[in-house]
């Protein structure tokens, strides 16, 4: 008997699903307004500049007239999908529902799918004007120098304080707006390095989170990602190759929702086996709602 018990050998598999290592929520939706349309496209704000009182010089003149300006930011939603088939037949051969999984990464991608559309509204052309039929491109007025605080370097307190520089020139009420600072791993390296912040000596202000990543710094508050729009190259102020991030205030950028992040699982008559299929839907899109809200910090390599 015990010469044939190899017969009776089984192999055993464990039943937990785990997802690989991936951004599962959007790490930038919280730092921004956000808004619910229909239609398409949308206006999430009507906007009134400036003006400034004029001098009276001589009795009784003629009173002249002063037009403040204004202007008109729109947003238009951008479509995208995921769809996943289940065959039924797999199905039959697992230990492990794999729905519940495929469901989670769906999830998971839609949530990266709005930081991409909100890291690619940080510097792209606006929508502007009456229709929505002016562009309106980021101005070289709000950028920090790849080489400010030293040759080509990366993220520093230099940069920091330079971007902060020119929020409060631009009057930007930063005792009601707190400051946001998306970095990728190397940018928060980077500032691991900078005397002024981990030295307790010079300031009482620095805050890790129970995971030891660095969260708030002097009225800075930073978001980690490492989305393409953010970990890419491109051609900085000095035509040279480096990485722009950005700096803004939550009133500066605006997220439009048209159908937000919607998962249907249904099954497919139509295709033999009669898979399953996970279905998963995004209509949004994301705009600057003014320039001098929002600071492109070059950052080399």
């Amino acid at each position: 008997m015990s010469l044939n018990l190899p017969t009776w050998f089984v192999e055993q598999y464990n039943q937990n699903l785990m997802l690989l290592v991936q951004q599962k929520v959007s790490r930038l939706r919280q730092a921004v307004t956000v808004g619910s349309y229909k239609g398409a496209q949308a206006s999430p704000v009507d906007q009134i500049g400036s003006v400034e009182m004029q001098e009276v010089n001589d009795r009784f003149a003629a009173m002249p007239r002063v037009d403040a300006p204004a202007d008109r930011r729109w947003v238009a939603p951008l479509d995208a999908d995921l769809p996943q088939l289940i065959d039924t037949f797999d199905k039959l051969r697992t230990i492990n529902d794999p729905m519940s999984g495929e469901t989670q990464v769906a999830v998971a991608a839609a949530n990266r799918k709005i930081d991409d559309r909100i890291l690619t509204a940080f510097f792209a052309a606006a929508m502007t004007g009456v229709r929505g039929q002016t562009s309106t491109t980021f101005p070289s007025t709000q950028v920090v120098g790849v080489n400010t605080g030293g040759t080509d370097s990366r993220l520093n307190v230099a940069k920091l304080e330079a971007g902060r520089q020119i929020l409060m020139a631009n009057e930007v009420n930063l005792e009601e707006e707190d400051i946001w600072v998306c970095i990728p791993a190397e940018d928060d390296n980077s500032l691991r390095n900078e005397i002024q912040i981990i030295d307790l000596d010079f300031n009482a202000t620095l805050t890790f989170d129970d995971k030891g990543l660095i969260r708030r710094w002097r009225g800075f508050n930073f978001i980690h990602s490492e989305r393409p729009a953010i970990t890419t190259e491109a051609t900085d102020d000095q035509a040279g190759s480096s990485r722009a991030i950005p700096m803004w205030v939550k009133s500066g950028m605006h997220l439009g929702i048209w159908n937000d992040i919607r998962t249907n699982i249904a099954q497919r008559h139509d295709i033999r086996g009669e898979p399953w299929q996970v279905y998963t839907t995004l209509s949004c899109n994301a705009t600057r709602i003014e320039e001098k809200k929002v600071v492109k910090i070059w950052c080399g390599q």
